[in-house]
């Protein structure tokens, strides 16, 4: 029937838009997930500065300082 080729052809439809969507979607995501890696890489390499910079100065430092720090 003429009624439910139409039904057919919204579902259709409406199957396309979600694809269409679900593809920005995970374009969108793909790219936040990127851009989220390289700041981790960046946030790790900065933090092993900072922990090798600590370990310098506290190889510099005396017991009085340090125990300075802890309180």
């Amino acid at each position: 029937s003429a009624s439910g080729a139409s039904v057919v052809a919204i579902d259709n439809k409406i199957e396309q838009a979600m694809d269409l969507v679900k593809s920005h979607l995970m374009y969108a995501v793909r790219e936040e997930v990127e851009v989220l890696k390289e700041q981790i890489k960046e946030l790790v390499e900065r933090n092993s500065l900072l922990e090798r910079e600590n370990a310098l100065l506290k190889s510099l430092s005396n017991n009085d300082q340090l125990s300075q720090l802890s309180t």
